[in-house]
């Protein structure tokens, strides 16, 4: 026999604005480590969770430049060293002649770190989550608004936060198991 160890709170909003109202309370309370899941996108979510700017375009700009200076060093060292060609009288490198290359590199670096740093940020891949158990997770993809609530949170107490949740309006308040 196996003890079941709690993941934590689940509570279900049926409109966005309980939803907004629910976060701010959530987020006001003190919770560090919740969630919201959506059917849909709802557009300032994340403000109304307090979460702060994502590091994901340092990733991008990180992987722009390194393309930018790949692509020109490459050209610099190929018509400098590897195979130095003189033709009229024009330099060795030119950075009007490297720019196609490092333009195309700078495309593709970034693209792969964007990729890459939503990778590590978001910490895929999951290959499960106790969410995806839950009975009410199949109505997230359709119609309803959930908050999550992790038991691994500082300020998790399960009778103060189902109270919480309670009184930000949530309903059919139910423990997650991991």
């Amino acid at each position: 026999m196996t003890m079941k160890k709690s993941y934590g709170l689940i509570a279900a909003f049926d409109s966005t604005p309980a939803l907004f109202r629910a976060c701010e309370q959530v987020r006001d309370a003190g919770y560090t480590r919740w969630d919201a899941t959506t059917p849909f996108h709802v557009h300032g979510l994340d403000a109304a969770m307090g979460m702060r700017r994502s590091k994901v375009p340092r990733f991008s700009l990180a992987g722009g430049v390194a393309g930018f200076i790949t692509g020109m060093s490459m050209i610099w060292f190929v018509d400098a060293f590897d195979y130095p060609l003189i033709v009229g009288g024009k330099p060795y490198f030119s950075p009007m002649f490297a720019f196609p290359v490092s333009y195309e590199l700078t495309i593709l670096f970034t693209a792969f770190a964007t990729i890459g740093g939503m990778f590590l940020l978001n910490k895929l891949p999951m290959h499960y989550h106790p969410l995806m158990k839950a009975p009410q997770f199949v109505r997230a993809m359709d119609d309803r608004f959930y908050v999550v609530i992790e038991a691994a949170d500082p300020k998790f107490h399960a009778a103060q936060t189902r109270a919480l949740l309670a009184q930000a309006g949530g309903q059919d308040i139910a423990e997650l198991e991991e």
